[in-house]
């Protein structure tokens, strides 16, 4: 019998989390996750899923425009927040039951409240201690508010998803992904967007290309970008927020969402007893296989802020499990990791930038197509996609895709599957083209 109470204890039931968990118990071992919010995670509670869902939602703006082109007449368009706000709350509680389910069946122990540890085997859930040979740390990130006066009038991508009423007037603080995503989503809602960005570049790691682009289009849309703007403080007005900015200017809003990056979740978990170390920004400092300084507190997903993607959280925390439990001992690869932003329209990349690549081979061969979709041609819509491939010239593989336009991220997927098989360009030349696609368009680059 062991000395303690669990074989693994896990902090934090997202998408990581739970992951871990599931395996490690299908290894045999005895697994409790604690859980102080919802079972999830971000990505299921209050990030990507619920996020990808008002994009859909916001498609139907410019979707219904568009069908009268086509021959359909649709009368009197509006929108109601409030229908598609619930809708969207009550997939992810159904969700939510489901990642619990997966918990409960599994045989996992679920312990509703906050861990902290007490010492290096020992956590404190709610006022009872709780011993375990392993732990794994897997409280995600939070979005980051910056320490300006006031910040506490704004609101973050967490309770986005919440409001009430449909504001009339937007004020986005961020040029990163979650802010041009919810730009776009919100334009299209109808409430007028501005971008606040603090240095004079969106989407900073990005292809420069497909940036450029995104930012042609959103201005063509109306979307405003105020560019070297900081926030100097806030002030709360009857009808929403008074912004003041480092030049003396000012600004009213309805709403003013803060999308300036995220924090790893690592204060009040007592790391200290525990002797664990952390690093830039409060993240846990792990190696290869997600171990921290502590060779039986191992730590997974954003809370490490290696790459804070969902993907890369399920892969870490099945690799811990795998490898701890399971006798198969297996590491994340990093390398032509496929990421997408869901503006309007959508970007997707993989692989190296032209300049990434340039930096590694002294030189890199590109191939682009810029191109409008059919369907914008019929719509009367002056919106053009981007593709752009990057070559490695000494062995002719492609080591990057980047792409703007319609499905972008859907057509981005089977992409990366071929960049991470080292297929070369003449490999894509050789493909037949599916006629008539927008995809075809990554074989016919000549």
């Amino acid at each position: 019998m062991s000395e303690y109470d669990y074989d693994l204890f896990v902090i934090g039931a997202g998408s990581g989390g739970v992951r871990a968990a599931r395996i490690a118990a299908g290894h045999g071992a005895r697994v409790a996750v604690a859980e102080e919010y919802r079972v999830g995670g971000t990505c299921v509670i209050r990030g990507c899923v619920p996020k990808k869902l008002l994009v859909y939602g916001a498609h139907f703006a410019e979707d219904l425009v568009d069908a009268q082109r086509f021959g359909w007449q649709v009368d009197e368009r509006s929108f109601d927040w409030p229908t598609l706000r619930d809708n969207v709350l009550a997939e992810v509680d159904r969700l939510n039951g489901l990642y619990g389910n997966t918990l409960e069946n599994n045989k996992v122990t679920v312990l509703n409240g906050h861990a902290r540890f007490i010492d290096p085997h020992t956590v404190e859930v709610d006022g009872k201690r709780i011993t375990a040979a392993r732990f794994l740390i897997a409280t995600g990130a939070r979005p980051a508010v910056p320490d300006v006066p006031g910040a506490e009038h704004g609101i973050t991508s967490n309770e986005i998803f919440h409001l009430e009423t449909l504001p009339k007037s937007m004020l986005i603080a961020g040029g990163g992904y979650i802010a041009n995503e919810f730009a776009g989503v919100f334009h299209e809602f109808g409430t007028k967007v501005t971008l606040l960005n603090r240095s004079d570049t969106i989407l900073r790691e990005w292809e420069p290309a497909l940036r450029d682009r995104l930012l042609t289009i959103s201005l063509a849309k109306g979307l405003g970008f105020k560019f070297n703007t900081l926030i100097k403080h806030v002030d709360k007005t009857e009808t929403g927020v008074r912004v003041h900015y480092h030049d003396d200017s000012e600004e009213e809003a309805d709403q003013l969402l803060w999308a300036v990056g995220r924090v790893p979740n690592t204060e009040g978990l007592g790391l200290e007893a525990a002797g664990v170390e952390t690093g830039s920004i409060g993240a846990i400092v792990v190696d290869e296989d997600s171990r921290t300084n502590v060779p039986h507190i191992h730590a997974v997903g954003d809370v490490t802020n290696r790459v804070q993607l969902t993907p890369i959280a399920i892969r870490e925390g099945h690799a811990f499990a795998d490898s701890v439990f399971g006798n198969k001992p297996w590491r994340v690869d990093y390398r032509c990791i496929p990421s997408a932003v869901f503006s309007n329209p959508p970007l997707g990349s993989v692989g190296m930038t032209e300049a990434e690549a340039r930096n590694a081979f002294g030189s890199a061969r590109v191939f682009t197509s810029d191109f409008r979709p059919m369907r914008n041609v019929l719509a009367g819509r002056n919106e053009r996609a981007l593709y752009k491939l990057v070559v490695n010239p000494s062995d002719d593989k492609v080591v990057g895709a980047h792409m703007i336009g319609p499905d972008a991220p859907e057509i981005l997927q089977a992409v990366a599957i071929a960049i991470k098989a080292g297929l070369t360009k003449a490999q894509f030349d050789d493909t037949i083209a599916l006629h008539p696609t927008m995809s075809e368009e990554l074989v016919l680059m000549r």
